[in-house]
């Protein structure tokens, strides 16, 4: 499935959210799709979790 088609979906899926359940459900809807994506990041190999709390190195 192309990237173009899955973020059609997912504005769609929004619009829909917002529509009928208010700004509330936007929100509800968003951090899932988020949540969502992370956890599919983490389900293909793509993230690891020290990618979260790695310090970074500052450059001066």
């Amino acid at each position: 499935m192309s990237m173009a088609l899955v973020g059609m979906i997912a504005g769609m899926a929004l619009a829909f959210a917002g529509y009928f359940g208010g700004f509330g459900a936007f929100v509800l809807v968003a951090a899932l799709g988020a949540v969502g994506f992370v956890v599919g990041r983490f389900l293909d190999g793509d993230m690891d979790f020290g990618d979260f709390f790695r310090v970074r190195e500052r450059r001066r």
